[in-house]
């Protein structure tokens, strides 16, 4: 993210999100966002756990 380099890009930015989302509605948004990121994170760590596992299912049974 090259163009956000300058603090007065990032300050531009934080402008037009206030602008759009208001002033009430960012920390909620935020909250929400962060929240997503948690779950996200958590079900990729479930995954990387599960290839991890020796697969005991797929055995053969005579």
């Amino acid at each position: 993210m090259g163009f956000l380099r300058e603090p007065t890009h990032i300050l531009m930015l934080l402008i037009v999100l206030v602008i759009l989302f208001g002033a009430k509605r960012l920390p909620d948004s935020a909250k929400a966002v962060g929240k997503s990121l948690r779950i996200f994170k958590a079900e990729i760590k479930d995954l990387k756990e599960e290839d991890k596992k020796p697969d005991t299912d797929q055995t053969p049974k005579s």
